[in-house]
């Protein structure tokens, strides 16, 4: 049986363990750099954040990372699914789906105008059942990023 549950202290080493399992799928196995105490601050201290742990039978399976952005155009915040992972051995049991219905669930409970997330081009199984799941690819859309120094630069230090 699938159980989700909100993450905990405790279970940041969990959390930063799949997100490297996360990272190694996707490809990027180096690009984590995130450490438990970043993550405890993010998620525990600050709150910019918020974990969900989805268990098979009483064992952790999968997480999801989310927090909340804000629409002028509706006039609502939304939620932002920033990472969902469930281990290989689990896939197919209903972890994913469980995941994603809880969060659609906080969205409409916290009166979300929009309920997103990005997915790597590539990533084929994932497109499949995120449309099987409803959603809809914003096509005319390209998602924009600045890091590093380039972020230094933009912010004139």
């Amino acid at each position: 049986m699938i159980a989700i549950r909100t993450a905990t202290p405790d279970d940041v080493p969990l959390i930063l363990d799949l997100v490297r399992e996360l990272a190694l799928y996707e490809r990027e196995p180096d690009a984590v750099v995130a450490t438990e105490a970043m993550l405890h601050d993010a998620l525990f201290a600050r709150r910019v954040a918020e974990s969900l742990i989805a268990e098979l039978d009483g064992r952790p399976v999968g997480f999801a990372l989310f927090f909340h952005n804000f629409s002028t155009w509706t006039g609502k915040p939304g939620i932002y699914l920033e990472d969902l992972y469930v281990t290989p051995d689990a896939r197919g049991a209903g972890a994913g789906k469980a995941l994603l219905r809880h969060l659609a669930g906080i969205a409409l409970d916290r009166d979300c105008g929009r309920f997103e997330w990005a997915v790597l081009d590539w990533n084929t199984p994932a497109i499949d059942f995120y449309r099987a799941m409803g959603a809809q690819a914003m096509e005319e859309w390209t998602v924009q990023r600045v890091t590093g120094d380039a972020l230094v630069a933009l912010a004139g230090r």
